[in-house]
């Protein structure tokens, strides 16, 4: 199943709704995401019923912890510089804050004190009860290279508010019987920069959960980006930085697609 949180045109209330075909099928006012997909709810039989182009997806959910993993995929392009020639023994996590948490479609401003701006499109694992995975969606890791170069820790490099968006729907964990055959792709004004699929992931997800728990207890509603694949802003030939004005959009298959605008100050 396919869940995601939705607003009319010209509405502020927050909706919940399940996605099938093209159409999104209203839940009554009781549920909440998360609960929805932990309990296979469905919505009821003469709930409303929209075409997703007709509404607006947002935020899924507020993270409780979001989990970064980097350098995940061959060819990434920091690899050479830190030193990292094939799989180390254990993958480089890293956290953003619950204020890097954005909608699928929400515009994203780019911090003044950048030069550097960059994207990173993750397949993104959801969190379910007992650390188990629940579901899936697309996600952005946002990344300021310039303060990721010169600053040790990445809080600010990484973690810059709406640094990462995700959506556009949660798609439940039995849809995917295999996330390692899923086409990962980023475009940005429409020319096409990530082409890969997950199935080149360094680690994997089942060890990312186990090496994550051997220090963290995960919780449901945490959210793990898996890593991002070579053909970011700083592997092209010169290097190409995101500025105010520009959209990246981001597909994975089976999983939907998210679209952010740059903005300013």
């Amino acid at each position: 199943m396919k869940v995601l949180r939705f607003v009319l045109p010209g509405e502020n209330k927050v909706r919940l709704g399940q996605y099938i075909d093209g159409m999104v099928y209203e839940y009554a006012d009781r549920f909440e995401l998360i609960g929805v997909l932990e309990m296979r709810e469905l919505p009821d039989e003469n709930c409303p019923v929209y075409r997703y182009e007709d509404v607006k997806p947002i935020l899924p959910f507020m993270p409780k912890t979001i989990y970064g993993i980097g350098l995940n995929y061959p060819s990434h392009p920091l690899q050479d510089s830190l030193g990292q020639v094939q799989k180390p023994a254990v993958p480089l996590i890293f956290l953003k804050g619950c204020n890097a948490a954005a909608g699928p479609f929400d515009d994203v401003r780019c911090p003044a004190v950048t030069q550097c701006m960059d994207y990173e499109g993750e397949l993104a694992v959801v969190i379910g009860r007992g650390g188990r995975v629940l579901g899936y969606c697309a996600a952005n890791d946002f990344t300021l290279r310039d303060l990721q170069k010169t600053e040790k820790q990445w809080t600010r490099a990484k973690g810059f508010d709406s640094s990462c968006p995700f959506g556009p729907w949660i798609t439940s964990a039995d849809e995917i019987p295999n996330p390692y055959g899923l086409s990962l792709r980023t475009w940005v004004n429409g020319c096409l920069r990530q082409d890969s699929l997950t199935q080149d992931l360094l680690f994997k997800i089942d060890e990312l959960l186990e090496i994550i728990k051997q220090t963290n207890t995960l919780q449901s509603a945490d959210l793990i980006l898996t890593g991002s694949p070579a053909g970011t802003g700083i592997s092209q030939l010169p290097p190409v930085y995101l500025k105010p004005g520009d959209t990246v959009r981001i597909e994975i298959s089976n999983l939907g697609s998210i679209e952010n605008h740059i903005c300013g100050q």
